[in-house]
């Protein structure tokens, strides 16, 4: 990592990292607050997170150093300084909601630029994935009572239990994805919660709040498929189809249509998993690993709204971090 690049010099991370600024969208400003003004802005961090996620360097200290090392990395990020890195680490930690807000907002550029075919409708598919939190098995009932046995070592305290019926429980942290279907997968919203919150509640907060986006339909499992949520995708615009809207008697094209949801958001979460080698939660900590993991949706669609844009093939974004990964010239 200690790579000196002059100004003129240019590497695959460096190109990664401009085209995250070309794509990167600018929140209404603030109401003004008191006090001292922040010496860095969320874009420096944003970009910080995705310097982590590639080069697969997670730890604060070894953050610090690759800043204090690589002076042209450091001045694209936007760091007229070094920060300290106990401001890295807490700077990070906070990072889930500008980062959620990134992929929402690209995701409706994605939206309004990769239409559907003439004889395709406009469908989206959503889907949950748990990550699996560092560290040994934090059990319920120490849990309950606040205390950590003394010969558990190393445990995230922040992460939380959930299960799934082909996983089974998992002690982590829930990523909420939103992928669209035609004319191939690719995320438009993408929300990063603890593990024990039901997914379609997060959905149904996030229409609530104009954040999920509606499309014609939106595929989803029977965890989608309850009244409440099915309702309030309706009453937006939308239609949710699920197993408990499949016809019970014989296959019919709904269920053609459904099949798609294993094509597309299914499919979506391994090509995000293999591009970014992240499987499980690279650290301890509800927001750090948050910005991590939301940084990898976050160049997936850049990468692929890129490619797209250039007429390049679609499924070779694990190319663009590999390359970045290794500083290869660009």
């Amino acid at each position: 990592m200690e790579n000196f690049l002059s100004p003129i010099d240019s590497d695959a991370l460096l190109s990664l990292l401009q085209s995250v600024k070309l794509y990167y969208q600018p929140p209404p400003p603030p109401p003004p607050k008191r006090g001292h003004k922040r010496d860095f802005s969320a874009l420096s961090f944003l970009l910080l997170a995705v310097v982590a996620l590639v080069t697969r360097t997670f730890g604060d200290r070894q953050l610090h150093k690759l800043l204090s090392k690589d002076d042209g990395l450091r001045l694209l990020m936007g760091f007229v300084r070094v920060p300290h890195r106990t401001t890295i680490g807490r700077r990070l930690a906070s990072l889930v909601p500008d980062a959620e807000a990134q992929i929402a907002a690209l995701g409706q550029q994605i939206i309004e630029q990769v239409e559907p075919q003439v004889d395709q409708s406009e469908v989206s598919a959503i889907d949950g994935r748990m990550y699996k939190a560092q560290g040994p098995a934090w059990h319920k009932k120490d849990r309950e009572a606040g205390l950590v046995p003394t010969n558990l070592r190393n445990v995230d305290t922040q992460s939380q239990w959930s299960k799934s019926g082909y996983r089974g429980w998992v002690q982590g942290y829930r990523l909420v994805l939103q992928s669209l279907v035609f004319p191939c997968p690719v995320p438009i919203w993408a929300s990063w919660r603890p593990n024990n919150e039901n997914e379609a509640v997060i959905a149904q907060t996030a229409l609530e709040q104009q954040c999920l986006p509606v499309t014609d339909v939106l595929l989803g499992d029977d965890t989608f498929g309850g009244a409440n949520f099915t309702q309030a995708y309706k009453e937006a615009g939308g239609w949710v189809l699920s197993p408990k809207q499949l016809p019970k008697q014989r296959r019919s094209w709904k269920d053609d249509l459904y099949d798609y949801r294993k094509e597309t958001i299914e499919l979506l979460y391994q090509r995000i998993i293999q591009a970014a080698g992240l499987k499980e939660c690279p650290v301890k900590g509800n927001g750090r690993n948050g910005a991590i993991v939301l940084a990898s949706v976050w160049v997936y669609q850049i990468c692929f709204l890129a490619d797209y844009s250039e007429g390049k093939p679609l499924a070779q974004v694990k190319d663009h971090l590999d390359y970045a990964r290794w500083r290869i010239k660009s």
